[in-house]
């Protein structure tokens, strides 16, 4: 979308200051409207919760995420609706004009992620938006969205990822993305981040940040997952809300629910307080049982069943495996495997191998590793499995669809993003090479 590099030059939060006062996005109200997602895993199905609660309750909602999957447009949305090209085009040519006059006079160059969320913040603008998500991209510190100074902000989860850029323990990581929430404002912390508690509380006391832990200040209970649904109670104050359902699969869901629960609740009590808690409660029930998100323990054929998981960390490759057995049961699979380059394909592998005795080692169109490198990992991993080498996506389709039907197996697809979309693609009878990530 923009003839900008991936990642700009240095720290950008100055250079994006003036981008969004030159285009004239009104940060006040911008902070007024706007929640803040950031974590390793889950920040993408917390935002779409999030934003299909505000949307329940009768508010214009705008979405900005990342990556997308299939469309660059799926990054941007008003009331589940993507944004248009015409509106893209439109917007782009704004935001680019005065791109070039800032790059020009600062004598730095911007990224396209930073083109991208203040093209976000102008569409919401234009649009009328009464409340916004936002994710992240990277951390929270450096990155765009800590121009927000959102008040209600999440780390969803924390893992070993962008180590070269967050720092290289659990600590580090956690307090870079913490940073994204403004002073005297609240952040609330997934399960997983529960051992950091006393770093995050010390990190936090000085700027006035309220850290709330969930299954410690916020009641996640009574959890069920199955093939036809899942389903949880919540209590957090004085609301508590029994058999919540979710239209999201997997057990890491019900953290992310309750983390999109509570953004919510905080935002409107500070928004819109003494608002009616019947409304309230019909809203947050609406939005997490209506909520979709692609690419995340995804149906995509039932016959043969094959399901696809774009997680691309050790962790939450391990939580997504553990959720597709609890809900099919851990018999008769087949795994196609893969990982990107940049990634540790052995840690990611080594996440999934064990639990499979047939192996199917590929590499995607975009950044796979080579497959006989995937296989070499699965060697490590689980030496009794039976390999077989796909050199392409397309040739992994073939061959795991014809060894589930021969063999009355089922498919699942991971290790990351771009293999388990590319797979998707292929089988609904599109082609991975047309497939444009950013």
């Amino acid at each position: 979308m923009f003839d900008l590099p991936k990642y700009g030059d240095g720290v950008c939060l100055a250079r994006m200051a003036d981008l969004l006062d030159m285009l004239a996005v009104d940060r006040a109200r911008l902070r007024r409207i706007s929640v803040v997602v950031t974590g390793s895993n889950g920040k993408g199905s917390t935002a779409v919760m999030c934003a299909r609660i505000g949307r329940a309750y009768g508010l214009r909602t705008g979405l900005f995420t990342s990556p997308h999957l299939f469309r660059f447009n799926e990054r941007i949305q008003v009331d589940d609706v993507e944004i248009d090209d015409d509106a893209f085009a439109r917007l782009k040519r704004q935001v680019e004009a005065v791109v070039a006059d800032i790059s020009s006079r600062r004598g730095e160059i911007f990224g396209a992620f930073e083109a991208l969320f203040a093209l976000a913040c102008l569409h919401f603008q234009k649009s009328g938006c009464d409340f916004a998500v936002f994710e992240a991209g990277i951390g929270g510190r450096y990155d765009p969205v800590r121009l927000i100074g959102a008040r209600e902000t999440c780390v969803t989860s924390v893992d070993y990822e962008h180590v070269e850029l967050l720092g290289n323990s659990l600590e580090l990581i956690a307090s870079d993305k913490s940073d994204a929430c403004a002073a005297g404002g609240t952040i609330i912390y997934g399960e997983n981040c529960r051992d950091l508690r006393r770093h995050l509380v010390e990190y936090n006391r000085w700027r006035g940040c309220t850290p709330l832990f969930v299954r410690d200040e916020i009641t996640v209970d009574n959890e069920v997952q199955s093939a036809s649904g899942q389903h949880f109670d919540f209590q957090f104050g004085y609301h508590d809300f029994r058999g919540m359902e979710l239209g999201l699969p997997g057990a890491f869901q019900f953290n992310n629910a309750a983390i999109a629960t509570i953004l919510f609740l905080l935002w409107l009590q500070r928004e819109h307080p003494r608002k009616a808690l019947e409304r309230i409660e019909a809203a947050i029930r609406s939005g997490l049982r209506d909520a979709r998100w692609p690419g995340r323990l995804e149906i995509i054929q039932q016959d043969p069943l094959t399901v696809i998981d774009v997680g691309h960390t050790p962790d939450g490759i391990r939580q997504s495996l553990a959720s597709l057995f609890a809900i099919h049961g851990d018999e008769n699979w087949i795994l196609v495997a893969g990982a990107s380059r940049d990634k540790n394909a052995d840690e990611i592998v080594g996440a999934l191998a064990p639990s499979f005795d047939t192996i199917i080692c590929t590499a995607a169109h975009h950044k796979g590793a080579d497959a006989e490198a995937i296989a070499a990992a699965v060697r490590l991993a689980n030496a009794k499995a039976d390999i077989c080498l796909a050199a392409t996506v397309e040739d992994a389709v073939r061959l795991s669809q014809e060894l589930a039907k021969t063999k009355r197996r089922r498919i699942y697809v991971a290790g990351g993003l771009f293999l388990a979309i590319e797979y998707a693609t292929v089988v609904k009878g599109g082609r991975a090479q047309d497939l444009n990530f950013f």
